[in-house]
């Protein structure tokens, strides 16, 4: 069967949040702010065409803001989780295999539709998400992530695709025709390190690496990037996955290996999610000041009650402490689980995240950091990083877990 992904990303996302319910801002220049309204870190189209750029402390942007009447909007992350699982929940009618990259991006497997026109398979999923949601979506097609990532670059910037660029419809030779125009620094998995080499080396765009000779790439870029050449290729080599960290959020999350009723099994599942994502927070070296939790049946036995839920809790004092988090999680749970429904998924979404070295720490969270409790959560990323994951976890993870994913070809 031939590989298709398509890589589902909504368009300035936080500015059209705000937009859901102020229908009078279309069309207006809106930007939306950080934490304590520090700089501009979401603009719409407008914004940007009137030169606000982004990450600039606003009151250097002042002069702009008044010059063009721009409306300005304190980050709202309760808002933007909450029409981020609609966003999600709308994305899920379409395809059994979903992945939710970040808060306003997912990936979803099309394998199984090969046989349909994409575009406009596309254009219907695309339509949905905004009629439903209010948020516009763009959406790249193609055999790998990484050219879905590129097929989305132009179907969002390109007026010519309108939103919806389905590779897979195009030759090869058409194909690198797209990868001449994108840069070596945008293409996705690439860092501004590898950048630097990749031009210092005459390799310039997407197209220069694709064609890198697979030695020279393991050398210098290791597996990973021999792993991104592939890729390019049109040869999937990044499997759909679930658990993914990101600047502004880390999603967490599974589907069942069977239906599952009781709130005790989804505790347990959902203390598993949030302990894999307060690792990879960890390594990040960042705080989350959100935690959601989501819930959902299988929208595809329609005939079985259907389901599906989210719940947004703002933290005491942004964190990184597991423990701190599952308890959170469970008092998210608790508060969207109902008895009566066959949950085909569960998951857990940080966000707000900052850096550590960037938060200001108040009495509490200094004497967390000193804590016992912090001690032991280092000792036990230590252990399973040196030992294999799960080799210490936490008892409210459980023992059997019969809920787990289904692995039965597992290498």
């Amino acid at each position: 069967m031939k590989n298709i992904v398509a890589l589902v990303d909504c368009n300035n996302f936080y500015a059209s949040c705000e937009r859901v319910f102020r229908p009078d801002l279309e069309g207006k220049p809106i930007i939306v702010l950080s934490n304590n309204d520090g700089c501009v870190v979401a603009r719409s189209n407008e914004a940007k065409a009137l030169g606000m750029p982004f990450g600039k402390p606003v009151f250097k942007a002042e002069h702009l803001i008044k010059k063009y009447d721009i409306y300005v909007f304190s980050s709202n992350y309760s808002l933007y989780g909450d029409i981020s699982h609609r966003v999600m929940q709308t994305l899920e009618q379409f395809s059994p295999d979903l992945e939710i990259y970040s808060i306003d991006e997912a990936f979803l497997g099309l394998s199984g539709f090969a046989d349909r026109d994409l575009t406009e398979y596309g254009w219907k999923i695309k339509n949905k998400v905004t009629n439903w949601t209010g948020i516009p979506v763009s959406i790249g097609i193609a055999e790998t992530k990484t050219l879905a990532k590129v097929a989305n670059r132009f179907a969002k910037k390109s007026k010519k695709y309108n939103g919806v660029l389905d590779l897979t419809s195009f030759k090869e030779h058409e194909i690198d025709d797209f990868l001449k125009k994108v840069d070596v620094s945008d293409i996705w998995g690439v860092g501004w390190q590898y950048e630097k080499l990749l031009k210092r080396n005459n390799f310039h765009t997407a197209y220069d690496l694709k064609y890198a000779p697979d030695k020279w790439v393991k050398k210098n870029m290791t597996v990973m990037g021999l792993t991104t050449v592939f890729e390019l290729r049109g040869t999937p080599s990044i499997n759909l996955e679930e658990v993914t960290p990101h600047k502004k959020e880390i999603v967490s999350s599974r589907s069942f290996g069977r239906p599952v009723e009781t709130l005790e099994e989804i505790e347990e599942a959902v203390a598993t999610y949030t302990t894999t994502a307060a690792e990879k927070l960890r390594k990040q070296k960042c705080l989350a000041s959100f935690i959601q939790v989501f819930v959902a049946t299988n929208r595809f036995k329609p005939r079985e009650p259907q389901y599906s839920n989210a719940y947004m809790y703002e933290l005491p004092e942004a964190t990184d402490s597991t423990t701190e988090l599952i308890s959170a999680a469970h008092g998210n749970l608790k508060k969207i689980f109902r008895k009566g429904y066959r949950y085909k998924k569960s998951g857990v979404m940080l966000s707000g995240i900052v850096e550590q070295d960037k938060y200001q720490l108040n009495l509490f969270t200094e004497s967390y950091f000193r804590s016992r409790n912090r001690k032991l959560t280092q000792m036990i990323d230590n252990i399973n990083e040196k030992w294999g994951s799960d080799t210490l976890h936490y008892a409210a993870t459980g023992i059997k877990k019969p809920w787990m994913m289904k692995r039965m070809h597992k290498s």
